[in-house]
């Protein structure tokens, strides 16, 4: 999972037209003599009779009708969801200037309507209905998560000015025609390591709005690990005050606190985002280790640790007073955590010996469920005996695994997260100069190139529970890092999660992951200029 400094229901989209001839960079540069804000609420145009190829994740049907929609300085905006139809304005007052009044209720009425009604059925919970004609945009839905995720889909369908912070010139025109659209797994996840080195509440939520624009639904954030412990304990204060004081490299480090913590739950859920809170046990632990003497077999406490090696830690399986220490510890922190998830970790606990980490497993297991919560662990955790509910995620490089995949035929859920696809801190190429390369080197079409519903011998489809993303911070250290290393990559992992496999294309994504490059630029995301893409003017 860390490996640090190693040495070694698929549905089939309904159409698709032909790859189209205009993208959203033609939008943007059309707009060189567009219309101003003296500009009416809507014009009508003709446009290609094809979507532009720009959405990321791929959406299930595209039905163009040849015709334009153009957002004008008179526009409305009519929500069934206060807070998505407050999201939508602020994107785009930003970078239009209009007014964008929103209107929120069943009987309001607004050129961009947002609305919990009328969606097929076939679009879940998820999904969504999208319909541009020359007067407006309808989008429908079942739930809010899928009027989000489609408000996402229309902002990529503008131009990709709308993303700017400050004012730009139009046109802000949108394709005509209706997109149908809903994931092909539920989860779709992103983790973040704050432990190797921490990052503030401000850079988090950062990390959620760039993330939330390809319709990522759960965010894990790893909170514990050799390095430090990331939040308040109420119980156990030593844990963020001491043991969350340094990070890699003997930096400040630092911790949230609980009010930080549910700031970034409750950012998280407004972006229709789940955070799975992890602690990583009985393995990973030295900076618990550090911060109180009696959680060491020995006691006596280490000394706090800034190096990078792994393996080397574990809690005192045999004391009781461990397992009293994770019954406060997971106590406190799932009364924070309104998701149904809590990580163990549970990866490389190579200082506990089988039969003691078997042991553990079990009893941590109940534990969180006695505290409400479904355990997810790292699929090291499928060596032991686990519970129904338990969700296990695969890290490893290797197509087969014995354990998962009996686990995974027992009904265990699996989280695909292969290290040399999924890992966002693994370097592009020998150049790179951040990231790892133990799981080798991985530019874009490699994160794209893999099926998560056929990756893993004996783990099927049905068995997989979704994708996630890691990116651990070993040599993360700034939001321009995490940028960079996310970004292009994470798309290509989003897009498996989301699309059906029946419109995996490498050279079609290739294209819509280049229009993503002037929107990035828009939006000061330092990403990755690979040079496996055909990034566009304004790039």
């Amino acid at each position: 999972m860390n490996r640090t400094l190693r040495t070694s229901s698929s549905a089939a989209r309904l159409a698709r037209a032909a790859v189209a001839l205009t993208t959203a960079i033609g939008f943007a540069a059309a707009g060189a003599s567009a219309a101003t804000a003296s500009t009416p609420a809507t014009s009508t145009s003709r446009a290609s009779t094809a979507f532009p190829n720009t959405v990321v994740p791929q959406p299930v049907s595209e039905t163009a009708s040849g015709t334009a929609f153009t957002l004008g300085a008179s526009a409305t905006i009519a929500t069934d969801v206060a807070n998505i139809g407050g999201y939508l304005a602020g994107i785009l007052r930003a970078s239009t200037g209009y007014q964008l009044p929103v209107s929120v209720g069943a009987s309001s009425t607004g050129t961009l309507a947002l609305r919990l009604s009328g969606a097929p059925a076939s679009v879940g919970a998820d999904g969504y209905q999208l319909t541009v004609t020359t007067s407006g945009v309808v989008v429908r839905a079942q739930q809010p998560a899928g009027l989000f995720h489609g408000v996402e889909t229309l902002l990529q369908l503008l131009p990709a000015a709308v993303m700017s912070p400050t004012v730009k010139s139009g046109p802000w025109t949108v394709p005509g025609g209706t997109v149908l659209d809903y994931p092909r797994f539920e989860h779709r996840g992103a983790m973040l390591d704050v432990a190797r080195h921490f990052f503030t509440v401000a850079q988090v939520e950062r990390y959620i709005d760039e993330i939330a624009l390809y319709k990522i639904d759960y965010l894990h954030l790893h909170l514990s690990d050799d390095q430090g412990w990331r939040i308040a304990v109420n119980s156990w204060p030593n844990l963020a005050t001491y043991g969350g004081s340094t990070e890699v490299g003997g930096g400040p480090g630092g911790y949230y606190t609980q009010a930080d913590y549910s700031a970034v739950v409750a950012y998280a859920q407004s972006r229709y985002i789940t955070v799975v809170p992890e602690i990583d046990m009985p393995g990973h632990t030295n900076a618990a280790l550090a911060s109180y003497a009696q959680l060491n077999c020995d006691g006596v406490a280490p000394a706090l640790y800034t190096g990078t090696d792994v393996g080397f830690s574990s809690l005192c399986v045999s004391a009781d007073v461990t397992y009293t220490f994770i019954d406060q510890v997971v106590g406190e922190l799932a009364a924070l955590t309104p998701g149904p998830y809590l990580h163990i970790g549970g990866d490389e606990a190579s200082s506990t010996s089988a039969s003691d980490y078997a042991t553990f497993i079990g009893r941590v297991q109940q534990i969180v469920a006695a505290h409400g919560k479904t355990v997810v662990g790292w699929h090291d955790i499928t060596n032991t005996t686990l519970l129904p509910s338990t969700v296990a995620q695969f890290w490893d490089t290797t197509t087969s695994n014995s354990a998962v995949a009996a686990a995974a035929a027992n009904g265990t859920k699996i989280i695909m997260s292969p290290a040399n696809h999924a890992y966002l801190d693994m370097k592009y190429t020998k150049k790179t100069t951040l990231g790892q390369n133990w799981a080798g080197y991985t530019d874009v079409n490699k994160a794209y190139g893999w099926n998560p519903g056929a990756y893993l011998s004996g783990v099927g489809e049905s068995s997989v529970a979704g994708v996630e993303a890691p990116l651990w911070t070993e040599t993360i250290v700034t939001s321009a890092d995490m940028d960079y290393m996310a970004f292009p990559r994470l798309p290509a992992i989003a897009e498996l999660g989301w699309s059906p496999w029946s419109t995996h294309s490498q050279s079609a994504f290739d294209q819509r992951l280049g229009a993503q490059g002037p929107r990035w630029k828009a939006m000061g995301v330092n990403y990755y200029h690979s040079t496996q893409i055909s990034w566009p003017t304004g790039s």
